[in-house]
């Protein structure tokens, strides 16, 4: 989801019905604030987070929210759906329907889920260049051994898509488990690349994204707010 950002004369004139001409005026009169500074420039641009008032009335005051999610096997990572309990509907958050979901999980996919209403943030975590890695536990149907871990470092090549995965880290922790380290979030990756294997996967568990761990306290179905260290990290 991208940033609302404009600029500070239109989200005036949007918001009140004033016409730009006249809050032109405002502006120079200095009887607008942005985050409680005068602004007097009518090509200051602000975002959604921005505090503004006109003659000490708030016309904006939104707060940043993040979120840390356990969400559980069976369900769905959407706002809406009509067959199956969402992850909006686990939450408790009083502003949950204005978050937005920071890379999805599959139906039968649990562990870390982030959810925010900073299009920003957000689009910097999932963003490839960035290259901001997903730790997820895989359980495996068939046993592994060490060629799965230079296959997967290699990268593969996806014919639908005409793509080659980035290397991915791959480690061995027993003979059906394997801790996975991704920097993208190709359609149903993981198990399509241990489907070259011809090894289904039948568990899959997102432990963390970037710095960012899921705590060890949330049983499946609770969340709770990131820290502020959790959001700058």
């Amino acid at each position: 989801m991208e940033s609302k950002r404009a600029r500070l004369d239109r989200f005036i004139s949007v918001k009140t019905s004033i016409n730009r001409k006249h809050v032109r005026l405002l502006l120079a009169k200095g009887l607008v604030e942005v985050d409680g500074k005068v602004a007097r420039d009518i090509d200051q641009i602000i975002d959604e987070f921005s505090h503004v008032c006109l003659e000490g009335e708030i016309l904006q005051a939104n707060t940043p929210s993040y979120v840390m999610l356990h969400k559980p096997i069976g369900v769905v990572s959407a706002t809406v759906d009509d067959k199956h309990k969402t992850v909006i509907d686990l939450l408790t958050h009083k502003d949950k329907h204005s978050l937005h979901i920071v890379g999805r999980l599959d139906l039968n996919t649990s562990g870390l889920l982030l959810l925010t209403n900073d299009g920003r943030w957000s689009k910097r975590l999932m963003s490839p260049e960035h290259k901001v890695a997903k730790l997820y536990r895989v359980t495996l149907k068939n046993p592994l051994d060490v060629s799965y871990i230079n296959a997967f470092a290699a990268g593969m090549y996806f014919e639908f898509e005409d793509i080659t995965t980035l290397p991915a880290k791959l480690e061995i922790i027993d003979e059906y488990t394997a801790l996975v380290s991704l920097m993208e979030g190709r359609y149903h990756q993981i198990k399509r690349m241990f489907g070259r294997f011809r090894n289904p996967v039948v568990g899959l568990h997102r432990i963390s994204v970037g710095n960012i761990v899921l705590d060890s306290d949330l049983v499946p179905g609770q969340s709770r707010l990131l820290t502020a260290g959790e959001v700058s990290e």
